[in-house]
């Protein structure tokens, strides 16, 4: 391939599931500007238009799909609704998630369900999903949203570390799965981003900031937009001969001690 279209995107349709902020959004900005539509999806309406309407003032066509990303139903009718809407389907981003910071002893069963269902579950049911048109299309990219916890440990996290380190494993059994189809399958570990869901962890853990920015040899929480060129590296054909990975993106936090 012509090293200059390595990294283009145009033609291609990228789901982003929790696009409409945060991570997401930033994930679904990079896309968009290397060329690919975007069909945006979230669960809160007014977040949901704003961010469309966010892409499209960039120049990418873009939709808002609303979808409880843990409902099998709800799953499968949005795989037929982004093909219906941007005819096709090239890349799945599985973002959503959520948190609930408790030790393992207060945390009650449906608490974990709870995220484990948004969380891991969900990667599996949007990946099951469009899985189908990537392979009549003959090549897809998944990127999954892990997280660092994957690799440490966090007393006030057990159930979000325990989906996060699933997320991993899947990634690496999607991988294996569906390589003879040529989608690549892999996954990021976001460090210490500046995001709505970090800002309530410092208000929740003592000295978080602090701890963060002495540990990260950065020197500074990471911003939503640092995931673009890792984003559109992924869904590029620039990483056509990758697979089943697992990119930190951390600012070297997971490296230094």
């Amino acid at each position: 391939m012509n090293d200059s279209r390595l990294f283009d995107l145009a033609g291609k349709v990228a789901l982003v599931t929790g696009g409409n902020g945060g991570i997401g959004l930033g994930i679904a900005r990079g896309l968009a500007a290397a060329g690919a539509a975007i069909a945006v999806v979230g669960r809160k309406a007014e977040k949901l238009a704003a961010a469309v309407e966010h892409l499209e003032g960039l120049g990418a066509r873009a939709v808002g799909l609303p979808c409880d990303v843990a409902d099998e139903g709800a799953v499968t009718a949005l795989a037929g609704q982004v093909a219906d809407r941007l005819g096709r389907l090239d890349i799945l981003v599985n973002n959503a998630g959520i948190n609930i910071r408790k030790r393992p002893e207060d945390l009650a069963a449906a608490e974990w369900h709870q995220v484990m269902d948004a969380n891991l579950t969900s990667a599996f049911l949007c990946a099951k999903a469009c899985y189908p048109l990537m392979q009549q299309a003959g090549a897809g990219k998944i990127i999954n949203n892990g997280s660092m916890l994957s690799i440490f440990g966090a007393p006030w996290s057990p159930v979000y570390a325990a989906s996060k380190g699933g997320v991993v494993q899947l990634t690496k059994s999607l991988a294996t799965a569906w390589a003879a189809d040529n989608i690549q399958v892999n996954c990021i570990l976001p460090g210490w981003i500046d995001t709505e869901l970090t800002q309530r962890a410092r208000e929740q853990i003592d000295a978080l900031n602090e701890n963060v920015l002495k540990r990260t040899p950065a020197g500074r929480w990471g911003r939503p937009d640092d995931f673009a060129g890792v984003a559109v590296f992924l869904a590029s054909a620039a990483s056509d001969f990758i697979t089943g990975t697992a990119l930190p993106v951390d600012g070297g936090y997971s490296i230094a001690i």
